[in-house]
This record gives structure tokens, sequence and C-alpha cells, in this order.
């Protein structure tokens, strides 16, 4: 008994030791996969099938229609009491920012008047129409589980589970299949949205015209979205994925805007693990699939994606494969892209994932509510998390830039089609053009990397190819620079035209560090 207390006693003070050593810092970053797996993963399997369960349940009862509406009333009510009360400060809604995808923290929560908006329900499936007409606050695992059950999928879905409707409106989405549909708000038909003067309002390409177009981008700050319209298609149950590793960075850009450029490709995207390697995957949907070349990727025990595409370049052969549809649509999930090989090591090794490999991946949001301020400050100060998207003729000098300024690897390559428009984000010209959306998550390896000074320069780089900057990741432009940008006209008209200043803040004050801090 002596012993054990003296080896107890001993590994104690060795630990003691090594945090000592290695600072309380380093080991609240790097070590924190202790109460990811003791706590973390647990309650988040507890989340997704309470939800889970929720949205089925409410669906087959069809009661979702008739609790929307009162939950509509509830908000106009919440609304029109601010108003009645002098309009005091902002509005914003209620939901708490930890529960968010987005990185960034909203202070402004605390300061606002949050408005409840409990809306997180799959309302109506038209498959004459169509169209799925679906709650704020519902997610992708949800349409995803719903739409595919009966045969239909979105054209495009963007890739997490805990991404909502309302912050891909609201903000944007992208998918692997966005080079034929353009961004998430380009498959939307029509938006309801209670506005600052507390009435009711639903806007498509045929009514109320130019809200319509000023919604997407906006984050929040022309009214309350209660309700969106979204294209369907009918789904297929297989995926047929060809990989293709491309060595060279003048053959990668190459290859990766023909495959883009290809509307006989379903899906493309590309996944560059150094400055002159990648892997290029197209994909079509199949009604069959060849046995001895199916793999189940979504299953627990199965590598992560992004590992098990490196495969291919290690190989240095082509490879296809037949992955179940909704497999495919979240292929990414479990390891968050790639960011939680920075959370636990050795999540991706067979033993983790064949007993734990379940429960992953811990929710994003309790990451965030559970992350404190110590780690929040260091992961904003040794860590990238952001999406670039530029013209496809512009790919290979935004890579470079990207290699020069943070290098960080993998890096994701996902082409959009950009029609003309005149919201917030659309080409120079009247005519669609293709984009890519380069995707950088992980540490930097340059030896020079400063958070502020490193993100600053990806921006200008990205307004001076006439590209845009995803605003759910930190923004470091002043307010010139991102009016530069973006294209404020028709958001300020409508801002002026619907009484928003007063009632909500300007997407620059909402979102950018320059304006919060």
């Amino acid at each position: 008994m002596e012993s054990l207390l003296c080896l107890g006693f001993l590994g104690l003070l060795l630990l003691l030791l090594w945090v000592q050593v290695k600072g309380v810092d380093y080991v609240l970053v790097h070590q924190r996969w202790m109460f990811v797996c003791l706590f973390l993963l647990p309650l988040s399997v507890v989340f997704d099938v309470y939800f889970y369960v929720r949205a089925w349940l409410i669906f087959k009862m069809c009661s979702a229609p008739k609790l929307h509406e009162q939950r509509v009333r509830d908000i106009q009510r919440q609304v029109r009491e601010w108003r009645e009360e002098g309009s005091k400060g902002f509005m914003c809604t209620g939901r708490p920012g930890w529960l968010t995808v987005s990185l960034r923290v909203g202070k402004y929560k605390k300061t606002h008047r949050n408005i409840t908006i409990n809306m997180m329900d799959i309302l109506e499936v038209d498959t004459k129409k169509k169209v799925v007409r679906v709650e704020p606050l519902a997610n992708m695992g949800q349409v995803t589980a719903l739409l595919t059950s009966i045969g239909w999928t979105l054209p495009v879905l963007p890739e997490l589970d805990d991404l909502t409707v309302g912050g891909l409106v609201m903000g944007t989405g992208i998918e692997s299949s966005s080079h034929i549909h353009g961004l998430f708000q380009h498959i939307c038909v029509a938006y309801e949205l209670v506005l600052a003067d507390g009435s009711f309002v639903r806007c498509s390409e045929e009514e109320n015209s130019d809200l319509f177009h000023a919604v997407p981008w906006s984050c929040g700050t022309l009214g309350f979205l209660v309700a969106a319209e979204i294209k369907i298609v009918p789904a297929k149950p297989w995926v047929k994925l060809r990989y293709e590793p491309v060595r060279g960075l003048d053959n990668i850009c190459r290859r990766f805007a023909e495959e883009s450029s290809n509307k006989g490709n379903t899906f493309v995207e590309g996944i560059q693990f150094t400055l002159d390697s990648a892997v290029i995957m197209t994909g079509t949907m199949s009604e069959h699939a060849k046995p001895d070349k199916i793999n189940r990727i979504g299953l627990h025990f199965k590598p992560w994606f992004y590992k098990h595409v490196e495969g291919y370049l290690t190989g240095g052969k082509d490879g296809v494969e037949y992955i179940p549809l909704r497999h495919y649509y979240h292929r990414h999930t479990r390891s968050i892209f790639w960011e939680l090989q920075d959370i636990i090591p050795f999540g991706n090794h067979p033993a983790f994932r064949w007993l734990f490999g379940w429960m992953v991946p811990p929710k994003i949001s309790l990451l965030k509510l559970t992350q404190g301020e110590t780690i929040r400050r260091l992961y904003e100060q040794h860590h990238v998390v952001q999406d670039m998207l530029v013209p496809m003729k512009h790919l290979q000098a935004a890579i470079t830039r990207f290699h020069q300024d943070i290098e960080v690897y993998p890096l994701w390559l996902c082409p959009f089609l950009l029609p003309a428009g005149r919201g917030m984000v659309h080409p120079d010209s009247e005519e669609e053009e293709l984009y890519v959306d380069v995707g950088a998550y992980g540490e930097p390896k340059v030896k020079h990397f400063e958070a502020t000074a490193s993100t600053r320069r990806l921006e200008k780089f990205v307004r001076d190819v006439r590209g845009f900057q995803m605003l759910y990741a930190d923004v470091y432009m002043d307010r010139k620079e991102f009016w530069e940008m973006f294209d404020g006209q028709l958001y300020h008209k409508l801002r002026q035209e619907l009484g928003c200043k007063d009632a909500f803040p300007e997407v620059y004050d909402k979102i950018c560090k320059a304006a919060r801090h």
C-alpha cells in the first residue's frame, strides 16, 4: 500500500514538474484531449440523439407548421415590445454565441436586446415544386437525414452536420457541387423574415426582389430569418468518386480548373497536402455500386477521410470508390476536416476509432463553450481558420500567397460558380465566373506568423484579385477595406428603407475585429 502511495505521489510530482516545464498555456492547448475525451464526446452524443429524435418526431406528427406560425407571432411580439420601449439598443437573436459554428466570440450578445428564436424544424417537403421549407436553426445533419431517406437532397449541402440553414443563408455555404449550383444562397428560392418594425415579409426573385438579393452575407442585420425555401433534387444512393494524385503546382491548378469546368462532374474538390502535391477528387451520383469498390467512409472505425485521401498521394496511383451518398456529404465531419488532429492527436489511431470513433466529433459548440479565455487567445494567435474565395484564374497565386504568409496544410480547394448579381457578393463583370474556396485550417508553420499582420496580408491579396473572405472567421479589415471587398450599395439602400439603422448593427460592426475592439 505504501509503495502504491509513493508511486502515486511520484507520478503527481512528475506531472506537476512537466506542467511547470511546458507551461500551463501549452498544456491547456496541446493536452486538451483529456477533457474532450472524458466529457465532451459523451455529451456530444447526448445532444445529437436528442435533436435527431426530436426533429423526426415533430416532422412525422406534422406539428411543425402550426407551431411555426405561433413562433413567428412570438418574434413579432418581441420586436414590437422593443419598439414600444423606445427602441433602446440594437437587437440580435437570443441564441447563445457558443452554439454557433463560427469561431468568433459574439460579445454583442451581452449588450444587445436578445430576441428568442426557437425555430429548428423542417416544415415541409414539396416534391412537386422541388423545394423544402425549413426553419433557420434546422441543421445540415437533420436535413440530410430526412431528405436522403425519401430519395431527395439539396443541390448544395455544406459539409458539417451542425451548420444551420440560418447561418448558411445569412452567411454563406459551399460544397463540392458548387461548381454547378453556386453557393448555398443560389439554391434558395425564398426567405421569410420579421423586419425591424415587427412586420412579416416573404421575398423571392419575383417578390421583394431587392431584399431577396441583399439578405445573403448580411449576418442578420436586415431582419430575423424565420424560414427559407430551398431547392431539392432527386438523390441516388451512391457517389462514384475518383481520386487523382497530382504533383507540381502548375499541374494541380490546371487539372483542378479543368475538372471544375466539366459539368459532367457532380462533385469536385481538392486537398492540397504540400505546395506541390494534391489529390483532386471528382464524383457522380450512381444507382448502383461495384461490391468490391464500396467504401462506407462514414462508419466510425474507418480512417479519417483526408488521411484516406492522402493514401492515394503516397501510393501515387489513381483510384475509384463507391461511397454511400450521406457518407459522402459528411465525409469531413468526423475529423472536422483536419482540425480534430490538433485536439485529439491519436484520434485516427485504429484502436481509438474502433473503441470511441462512434462518439466523434465533439460538438463545435461545446468546444467553444469550454475553451476558456486562455485557449481562445492562444488559438487566435497560433491557429488559422480562414476561407478565402478567389477567381479560379488566380488560384496559383492564391496558393503561393497562402504558403508564404501562413504555410498551413492541408488546404481545402472547392470550386464554385458565382453568378452575376446585385447583392454583397458577385463578380465584377455582368457574367458568371468560376471561383474557388481556399480553406486553411490549422497551425501556421511560417516563422514570422502574427495573426493580425498575416491575415491582413491575405485579405489584401484577396481584395486585389476581386475575391471575398468568408465572414464566419476573424476579419481584420478596416471599414474602408471591408466595403472595397464587398458591394454594399443594395445592402445600405435596404437598411435605410427598412429602418434597420437603429435596430441592427451594420454587418461590419458585427463581425470585424477592428470594430469590436
